[in-house]
């Protein structure tokens, strides 16, 4: 299974240099906010989020990461969180959102948004929606985000979420995200909020030359890998492992066989060996490297 990441006393100078730009924008953000006690709830989830990646500094050093943090930072969660669970808004924990949906852990939003190393000027496209909230954060480094839900009641709701909230730089989509979204392409970065056997080629077919698509790949739930995919200058596919992953099945053209295949052996780590012990699994009371979520 997955690997609780030990709680660090003491980091790196840099490393502490990262936690406090990201924190000090936040706290100040709350300062002029009418719900401070919900900036400060932002700024000490930024916080564990910054010492649980410590464990894997190839990822905690990056400046994609540094990016996905600042961006999470940005971004109010309980925007996008059932009124009747805002308080529990910054809790470690994926939350329901209706339609047997969630809005996940933003550990692994940090994550997804780091791996596909999302960066201005960068057009990005998201499959599932869901609240909004992984769109919400692409925003805020992206030029341009497209997002499609399967789910149209959740698509309504995540355009209405995102309009009232001047995410303005998002496009809201209701329908199969299988086919991506052919007269918005190509995108530098697209993420999957839920796992196949395989990706769906049209996803690749859009995606640019140098871009970073993330998925959950695996013949079944349990045997699921979060995988990066590289499109070379050439149109050929580099992969690599983020780490074990239980997600939600995609559904619509890309749902899985209903006989299992075998999971693809021997892929590299994207972050080196320590990545490869996570685990997204399911959900329990441990820290988010432990839990199975759907990114939202």
């Amino acid at each position: 299974m997955s690997r609780v990441p030990r709680r660090r006393r003491h980091l790196a100078p840099a490393f502490t240099r990262l936690t406090a730009a990201i924190i000090a924008p936040i706290v100040l953000a709350g300062c002029a906010s009418t719900a401070p006690r919900m900036a400060d709830s932002r700024a000490a989830l930024a916080t564990r989020i910054v010492d649980y990646a410590a464990d894997v500094p190839a990822l905690a050093n990056s400046p994609e990461f540094a990016r996905a943090m600042a961006a999470i930072g940005s971004v109010p969660r309980e925007q996008f969180v059932p009124h009747r669970l805002r308080a529990r808004a910054y809790a470690e924990r994926s939350l329901p959102i209706g339609y047997d949906q969630t809005i996940s852990d933003p550990y692994i939003v940090a994550i997804m948004t780091a791996s596909a190393q999302v960066a201005p000027d960068m057009r990005a496209l998201e499959i599932g929606t869901g609240s909004g909230y992984q769109a919400a954060v692409l925003s805020r480094i992206a030029s341009r985000v497209y997002t499609i839900e399967i789910v149209r009641p959740l698509a309504r709701r995540a355009a209405r979420t995102l309009a009232a909230h001047h995410y303005s730089n998002v496009q809201v989509r209701a329908g199969d995200g299988f086919a991506g979204w052919p007269d918005a392409a190509p995108f530098d970065a697209i993420l999957v909020t839920a796992g196949a056997a395989s990706p769906p080629a049209p996803l690749l077919d859009q995606l640019a030359p140098g871009g970073r698509m993330v998925m959950p790949i695996g013949p079944s739930t349990a045997q699921e890998q979060l995988i990066v995919f590289h499109k070379r200058a050439d149109g050929g596919i580099e992969r690599c492992v983020v780490g074990n992953a239980m997600f939600v099945p995609l559904t619509g053209r890309g749902e899985r066989p209903e006989q299992p295949g075998i999971r693809e052996r021997g892929l590299p780590f994207c972050y080196g060996a320590d990545a490869g012990k996570w685990s997204f699994s399911p959900a329990d009371p441990t820290p988010p490297l432990a839990r199975r979520t759907r990114p939202r």
